[in-house]
């Protein structure tokens, strides 16, 4: 249905107070801010034409799928119009720098400690959906929620709808919530009136996440080299992890958020109220061997309802074996590693083989033998 049509059956005042509805029932079912947009996403089109033209997404061919359906709303959503976008806080925990330094621990990223973030806010956005629809019962409408996933420019889109601003570490900052947060989508056929309050991007001369990345993977601001960060290499690659950054990945064993931990607009982040996203399994502060001990079913177990379980169990042991490797010098770990040494996955045995010769390494400098 045209923009047109859509005025006719419904005036401007109703669609105002329908936008205003929107926002209310967006906080209701717990969103910290909800803003819609006339999407333009022309120069996010070329930017992401140039990343990938550079190579930088690694084996995320995905990235170049679709054709224009990323950047043409309409196309992925037919007669799609604004786009309502969404913002839900996640941090659940303030124990990241202590784990970090602790190299007996498994660092976890803070978003994947709790339940799966893609069903409970795509659930939302569904009930969203429902209410917009129920408040126009005599139009067929055109709409679609989105949480990362299909081809959908989600970070450009909340930009412009002025949930914050793209920063050096490609993340999206908000000046009063920092970065600790997800993002959701709606598209619609309706011409709501749209936010004009976008965010200036605040972050100046700083630097800070581009020099504390452990593997240098901002090749300058504003751009991420997908092939070189801990969360690609952790969680997106299926292969083996390159032998020379091991050593960099420390005990970030699934994911990493040191470009978060150090932005000074996360000061302004606050804790999630969802308790969803609350720790399971002591995630938040495990021991890497105690992780490196489960089997299959424990995996499968402990990961049940986890954006964890995605990457699977040899994967995981995988990741492990290189926090283990980087860890202090423990006979405890090399005789945990040399227990998997025999393991049937050829891309576990080799990341084991790596780890039990740093251990080994270690000891020996440890005690002179």
């Amino acid at each position: 249905m045209s923009d047109n049509s859509l005025q006719s059956h419904a005036s401007e005042e109703k669609l105002e107070n329908l936008a205003k509805k929107i926002k209310g029932w967006g906080e209701s079912l717990g969103f910290q801010q909800v803003a819609i947009v006339e999407p333009d996403l022309s120069q996010a089109s070329e930017r992401l034409s140039k990343w990938l033209a550079d190579g930088f997404q690694g084996s995320m061919g995905w990235m170049a799928e679709h054709g224009d359906k990323r950047y043409k709303v309409d196309k992925l959503v037919d007669h799609t119009l604004r786009v309502i976008s969404v913002r839900m806080d996640y941090l659940a925990d303030d124990k990241m720098i202590a784990v970090l330094k602790n190299d007996n621990k498994a660092y976890i990223s803070r978003y994947a400690l709790g339940r799966d973030y893609h069903k409970l806010i795509r659930k939302r956005l569904a009930k969203l959906v429902a209410k917009i629809q129920a408040e126009l019962p005599q139009l067929e409408l055109s709409q679609r929620p989105f949480v990362d996933s299909a081809p959908v420019m989600e970070k450009p889109l909340a930009e412009q709808a002025g949930l914050g601003w793209i920063g050096k570490n490609t993340l999206l900052l908000n000046n009063e919530a920092g970065s600790w947060f997800f993002l959701g989508e709606i598209y619609t056929s309706v011409p709501l009136p749209t936010d004009n309050n976008e965010q200036t991007n605040r972050c100046g001369n700083c630097r800070a996440c581009l020099k504390v990345c452990p593997t240098d993977a901002f090749p300058e601001p504003y751009v991420l080299d997908a092939r070189k960060c801990i969360s690609y290499l952790t969680i997106e690659s299926k292969d083996a992890i390159p032998e020379a950054l091991r050593p960099m990945l420390g005990n970030r064993v699934f994911g990493c958020d040191d470009c978060q931990i150090i932005c000074p607009w996360n000061r302004f982040a606050s804790q999630t109220k969802e308790h969803d996203f609350s720790p399971r399994h002591n995630l938040d502060d495990p021991d890497l061997v105690t992780l490196f001990n489960w089997n299959q079913e424990e995996f499968l177990a402990n990961t049940e309802g986890s954006p964890i379980r995605r990457i699977g169990h040899e994967r995981w042991l995988r990741n492990l074996a290189v926090g283990l490797g980087n860890a202090s010098a423990s006979r405890e770990i090399l005789s945990c590693l040399e227990n998997r040494a025999d393991d049937p996955s050829p891309l576990v045995r080799e990341h084991v083989q790596w780890a039990i010769a740093r251990q080994q390494e270690k000891i020996a400098l440890l005690t002179g033998e």
